[in-house]
């Protein structure tokens, strides 16, 4: 039988989620490119040359990872077909790094495009390689709204870097 948590308060959340995205000041990512820091301090594993990969602010589990195009665009279709061809490329040793640094038994991999499919930042692309291994939700993240991860983020940025595919 399906258990279903009650979760109430996130009515009020999504319908309170901007509508229109902040012009002018650029993602996220495009801020911390252009912050001029170090990769080890902005947790960047790999750059190319129209896509970079780093490490998630905010990881479902250690060694979650975005790739993320240099250029700003929201969409997959906006990407020139050299991006296109570089990001997939990049998601799949993205893929391979985080097998080699972790031995997860599955791995996430995905994108969210647009604010309501769950994009936290729907006007710069990037997508997701999330390690999975059974069991690795618990009542914490159901019930409190907590994540445990077990790992800091310079640590699992300097795994994943060292666990690259050489090009």
């Amino acid at each position: 039988m399906l258990e279903r948590i009650w979760s109430g308060w996130r009515a009020a959340y999504v319908g309170s989620a901007p509508r229109d995205v902040e012009q002018g000041s650029g993602s996220p990512f495009t801020q911390l490119l252009e912050s001029g820091e170090p990769d080890t301090t902005t947790h960047i594993v790999q750059r190319r040359e129209h896509v970079f990969a780093i490490m998630n602010l905010f990881p479902y589990a250690s060694g979650h990872l975005l790739v993320v195009p240099y250029r700003e665009v929201p969409d997959l279709d906006d990407l020139t077909p050299e991006e296109a061809a570089e990001f997939w490329a990049t998601l799949t040793d993205g893929v391979a790094a985080v097998r080699a640094a972790y031995s997860p038994e599955g791995v996430n991999v995905g994108l969210n495009l647009g604010r309501p499919s769950g994009g936290s930042i729907p006007n710069h692309l990037h997508g997701h390689v999330v390690p999975r291994w059974t069991g690795d939700s618990n009542f914490m993240s159901a019930i409190a709204n907590t994540q445990t991860l077990p790992e800091a983020l310079e640590a699992s940025a300097a795994r994943i870097r060292a666990a690259w595919p050489i090009a």
